[in-house]
């Protein structure tokens, strides 16, 4: 059931809980006695948008990103069989990795404190956002052609993202906020922290996408979820040739060849139950 429907158009503020819904408090806990998985990574919603139907899009502004709550509000982490770089324990005779929790400040003006050596910038995402499917019941863990889980930090204030519509009233649902996440999100967890997210949700009519998409000032990206992670690669460059062609008038072999030299790839996670990866251009290569 909806918790909230709104009109096109319409600018909503949401607070969002961090991926371990508040459960990890301090350095001390530990996430295997703490978490209650699979049932973390929150989200908000669902938002219905009147009129949004199968076969629109629902266009997503987003504004602002703001850290909530007492400091040290970030929480990085090490949990066993989670991250790009550990056997999963579940599977093989290796030993889990030792758990251990970082807790780090964060402040749009101050950054991220990750250590008394390092002090990173702050640079604010939405981890998860997306549509509710048609017929699936799914984990807010996984992303898709939905959206979901795709950890991307494109998702940016002042990016624009587009999820086709699969069901009447959209059904949007936004959370997992970052301050900050390297490519890949190495270990699983980025800077996780609650957060207060301004978004403005409008609706296009009769836009059939097969995908998530995402706009800024400067660049296209087109978004891809998949394992192995270069199915996700593919789809993602796929999908980006094809936008190429219907929106800027490129002949598909032109678009593919200019891919090819000027395409860039994000890894937005490789640790999900699938992984995502964006394929961009830059406007300025394909505006006339």
């Amino acid at each position: 059931t909806p918790v909230l429907t709104i009109a096109p158009g319409d600018v909503v503020t949401v607070e969002t809980l961090d991926a371990f819904g508040g459960a990890i408090k301090t350095e001390d806990d530990l996430p295997s006695e703490v978490l209650n998985m699979p049932f973390v990574n929150p989200q908000n919603g669902p938002i219905a948008v009147e009129g949004a139907e199968k076969g629109d899009v629902l266009a997503v502004y987003v504004h602002s990103l703001l850290p909530r709550g007492p400091q040290p509000e970030g929480t990085d982490s090490l949990i066993p069989s989670i991250g790009a770089l550990v056997a999963d324990s579940n599977l093989m005779l290796n030993a889990p990795i030792p758990e251990r929790v970082k807790k780090m400040e964060v402040t749009p003006e101050g950054g991220v404190k990750f250590s008394d050596r390092v002090t990173l910038p702050y640079e604010p995402f939405v981890g998860t956002m997306g549509v509710s499917p048609e017929i699936e019941a799914v984990s807010s863990l996984q992303p898709d052609y939905w959206g979901g889980n795709m950890d991307c930090p494109d998702v940016a204030p002042g990016a624009i993202m587009y999820f086709p519509v699969q069901r009447e009233g959209g059904y949007f649902y936004i959370g997992d906020c970052h301050g900050r996440q390297g490519d890949g999100e190495l270990c699983g967890v980025a800077v996780e922290i609650p957060a207060t997210v301004t978004v403005q949700i409008d609706l296009i009519k009769g836009w059939a996408i097969p995908g998530v998409r995402l706009e800024t000032e400067d660049m296209i990206m087109s978004l891809g979820s998949a394992r192995p992670m270069e199915d996700a690669a593919r789809m993602a460059y796929r999908d980006l040739v094809r936008w190429m062609v219907e929106d800027y008038g490129f002949q598909e072999a032109e678009a593919y060849f200019l891919a090819t030299q000027a395409g860039k790839m994000r890894v937005g996670n490789m640790v999900d139950p699938k992984y995502t990866m964006g394929a961009s251009m830059l406007k300025s290569f394909i505006e006339q």
